[in-house]
């Protein structure tokens, strides 16, 4: 189970977060999780949105660049080692890691959900599902 990550390059500059935000919002579609990288002049901001669709077509029709990439989001256990649990299962395997972020904590199951770019989805999805890992989907995501 893979998840759509939607990614806007914006300009370094005052109000281009606040426009994107506002964009996304004007079009009723919700933010579940989101990264900024930034440069000098430019920015990457990573987001995972209830609807990839209508936030790619939004953005691209006020004017921002925006690509799609498949990266998986994982449900681990909110406590002292449950990432460093996920980070073993990927590493046995000889799986790196290209970036990741958190998504989302549930404080009644102690979860937390985190975002992950990996070199090989496939095996990833094999190697965090056999260690017991759940995988949530682009479907799941919307409900969460």
């Amino acid at each position: 189970m893979t998840v759509k990550q939607l990614s806007v390059f914006i300009e370094n500059r005052p109000g281009r977060l606040s426009a994107v935000t506002r964009i996304l919002g004007d079009a009723q579609v919700n933010i579940r999780a989101m990264s900024l990288a930034d440069t000098k002049d430019f920015g990457i901001l990573r987001l995972i949105v209830d609807d990839c669709e209508k936030a790619a077509a939004t953005l691209k029709e006020n004017g921002f660049s925006v690509t799609a990439t498949q990266v998986l989001a994982v449900k681990i256990n909110d406590r002292p080692g449950g990432l460093a649990d996920a980070m073993k299962a990927l590493y046995d395997d000889n799986i790196s890691v290209e970036y990741m972020y958190s998504a989302f904590i549930n404080t009644e199951d102690n979860t937390a959900y985190l975002i992950l770019r990996v070199e090989n989805v496939s095996s990833a999805q094999v190697a965090l599902s056999d260690a017991g890992f759940f995988l949530t989907s682009q479907e799941e995501l919307s409900g969460i």
